[in-house]
């Protein structure tokens, strides 16, 4: 099956439903009105509150919620085969995340660009608010575990991937001095990448040097090693190393993103994978589960995800310039993140299916399978790298974008680099993000642990931000020392997925209190029922199958006690928001909408 038409179809799908339903939410559902002042322009202060150009603000949300998410889910549900994961992005974005970032962005405005835990607070009132509270704590450090993950195999005695990563950080810093100092930057933007790429071509020639010994590290090296390194890094002014960092990486996404959409409408690539695999049912080396409900949970960003609800009500509603902006920067940003997403999965099943399952798999459980390789040894060579058993969606998604431009003669010569760069451009974009991360569970931790001990509430109070940091780290780097790809990612998914119901739960109770038809609500209530179902389904099957059984691999106390934790708070979140909907459904104002119809 050719991967163009795959494409052509996807993009027609998503700008119609982005003039059609995009509007009618807008429009008809959230009546957005250009009849006050945003909060960019009400509390306009320079600093966080800034009037921005409608396109800058999509290019600032699109950035922050399109990270490594929408790149490795899509990579490890091809497991299943390509039309479950192809289909659950489609209807996923379209129905649920398009719909959850525009009503989220919209509900944090209305209380003047406040964090979502503060929006459920005031609309469901406090019980609710602190379970919001304490599961954006539990996403954000699962986040953290999560993404560290993916990048683990990826690295893991892989010194020349290892260099070309660290050497962002030097080089990061040197632009954030310069441009700190005044200088230009169109200079620093160009002397910025092209160190980058020199980084990338010299790590051959270190691989085999005394310097290649120092890059050489083991998975659990590495899992040490990452959450040191974000504990320095989260107390580093962000005009230092996070800013430049994600500033330059930026141009690696835009580069890779276009070279694969060209790629495959020049090359044409096969789909190699059926469109249901033998795991449908459970049992995959990859996804323990079935395809239901997990297909859900290992595809979050792309199709739905909570996640994007610590940008929809932190940085983004404090630039958005007019309310009607609102549709093209969430609604827009979450439709082109699909389109980011269904790009990672053609990558990943163009490749031969017993390729692909030997490098997701580890040798003994993929001799296990009754495959066999394909292109494996030849493109292991190419390379430069022993490509079995790099687990966590990483690799897969390079080797698949590397295996599709193979079909260029003189690609071969260049696989290994461009492999690398892959590579880079994946991690650059999971460190940016854990650097960001941290400091968000750091904030998070010093807001609840402060309501017991009121200086931790102080940001500027150094005691306490090092011991919130410390703390943040340690918990999911915990999680990362201890877990697999398998388990973190259904951990990662469950309360992505429970923040996405917080977001949906919030977004139904704001349309009934401003629209003009209770059917209106459904257009949030669907998607939060599909959601809630799913998450409890997940998290009972994860529990009783993995987390809490002994004999399983991901036998885990700390996981049970997370996912068992996390399920009460969904169940008292709902029933707040039960409440709240009875009286809202019962208010005196339907009747007088109706008599004046």
């Amino acid at each position: 099956m050719s991967a163009t038409p795959i494409v052509i179809a996807v993009i027609c799908i998503l700008l119609i439903v982005y003039r059609l339903y995009g509007t009618f939410m807008a429009v008809k559902v959230l009546k957005i009105k250009e009849d006050r002042e945003t909060p960019a322009h009400k509390f306009a202060d320079g600093k966080d509150y800034v009037p921005t150009n409608k396109w800058v603000s999509f290019g600032h949300h699109f950035a922050a919620i399109a990270a490594a998410g929408p790149l490795v889910g899509p990579v490890l549900a091809a497991q299943f085969g390509y039309l479950p994961g192809l289909l659950w992005l489609l209807i996923g974005a379209v129905i649920g995340g398009a719909v959850h970032d525009m009503v989220v962005l919209f509900a944090s405005m209305r209380q003047d660009g406040q964090s979502l835990s503060e929006v459920a607070k005031k609309e469901l009132g406090p019980v609710a608010g602190f379970c919001a509270g304490l599961a954006m704590l539990f996403i954000i450090t699962i986040t953290m575990a999560g993404l560290s993950m993916v990048v683990l195999h990826a690295l893991e005695h892989n010194p020349w991937g290892t260099f070309a990563v660290f050497s962002t950080i030097p080089i990061a810093m040197g632009v954030g001095i310069y441009l700190r100092k005044g200088g230009n930057l169109a200079l620093a933007s160009v002397v910025g990448f092209l160190l980058i790429l020199a980084a990338i071509g010299f790590g051959p020639q270190l691989t085999d040097t005394f310097i290649g010994t120092w890059f050489d590290l083991s998975s659990r090296q590495l899992a040490i090693a990452l959450p040191i390194y974000a504990f320095f890094a989260a107390a580093l002014p962000v005009w230092l190393l996070l800013a430049p960092r994600d500033y330059l990486s930026s141009f690696m996404k835009i580069g890779v993103f276009f070279a694969l959409i060209v790629g495959v409408f020049i090359i044409n690539p096969d789909i190699r994978f059926p469109a249901f695999t033998k795991f449908v049912n459970g049992g995959g080396p990859i996804i323990a589960g079935p395809v239901w409900p997990f297909i859900s949970i290992t595809i979050a960003c792309g199709a739905i995800s909570g996640f994007h609800a610590f940008v929809g009500s932190g940085t983004t509603p404090k630039m958005i310039n007019r309310w009607s902006d609102i549709k093209p920067v969430a609604f827009g940003a979450m439709l082109v993140e699909c389109l980011v997403a269904v790009m990672a999965l053609i990558a990943a099943t163009s490749l031969e299916v017993g390729d692909y399952f030997a490098i997701n798999s580890t040798p003994e459980v993929f001799a296990t399978l009754g495959m066999s390789t394909v292109y494996l040894d030849e493109l292991s060579r190419e390379i430069g790298l022993d490509l079995a058993g790099r687990t966590g969606g990483a690799v897969s998604l390079a080797v698949g974008m590397t295996f599709i431009f193979r079909a260029i003669p003189w690609f071969r010569e260049i696989a290994g680099f461009f492999f690398q760069f892959v590579i880079l451009f994946e991690a650059v974009f999971i460190l940016t993000a854990i650097d960001a991360g941290t400091r968000v569970a750091r904030y998070l931790i010093q807001d609840f642990f402060g309501e017991f001990y009121k200086p931790l509430k102080r940001v500027d109070w150094i005691p306490g931000a090092i011991f919130a940091s410390a703390l943040g780290t340690f918990f999911w780097g915990y999680l990362l020392f201890s877990g697999d790809i398998g388990s973190i990612w259904a951990l990662f998914g469950v309360s992505n997925q429970l923040m996405a119901s917080i977001g949906l739960i919030i977004g139904t109770t704001i349309i009934l209190k401003i629209a003009d038809k209770k059917v209106y609500a459904l257009t949030t209530f669907i998607p939060l029922v599909y959601l809630l179902v799913t998450v409890t389904f997940a998290d009972i099957w994860m529990v009783a199958n993995v987390y809490a059984n002994p004999a399983s691999a991901g036998f885990s106390i700390l996981n049970t006690i997370l996912s068992v934790t996390m399920g009460i708070l969904a169940i008292v979140i709902t029933i707040s928001a039960v409440r709240k909907w009875i009286e809202l459904l019962n208010s005196p104002r339907w009747e007088k909408i109706k008599k004046s119809a």
